[in-house]
C-alpha cells in the first residue's frame, strides 16, 4: 500500500452482536442452522420393548 491509499478505519465491534464472523451474513447463517436442523435425527425414543433391568449373558450360567 503506497503513502497516497487510504484504507477505511476498521469499525469498532458491536457489544450488542459478539458471534459476529467477517463476510458470514446473518441469513446465511439462518439458512445454514436450517439446513442442519433439517438433516438432523430426533432422539430416539427408549425401547418400550425392552427389559427394564440388567439382562444375565445367556451363557453366564
Amino acid at each position: 500500500m503506497s503513502a497516497t491509499e487510504h484504507r477505511a478505519p476498521e469499525a469498532a465491534p458491536d457489544p450488542s452482536r459478539p458471534y459476529t464472523l467477517p463476510g458470514v451474513s446473518m441469513s446465511a447463517l439462518l439458512a445454514s442452522c436450517e439446513a442442519a436442523r433439517a438433516v438432523s435425527t430426533p432422539p430416539r425414543t427408549p425401547d418400550r420393548t425392552a427389559p427394564a433391568g440388567p439382562v444375565a449373558h445367556p451363557e453366564a450360567a
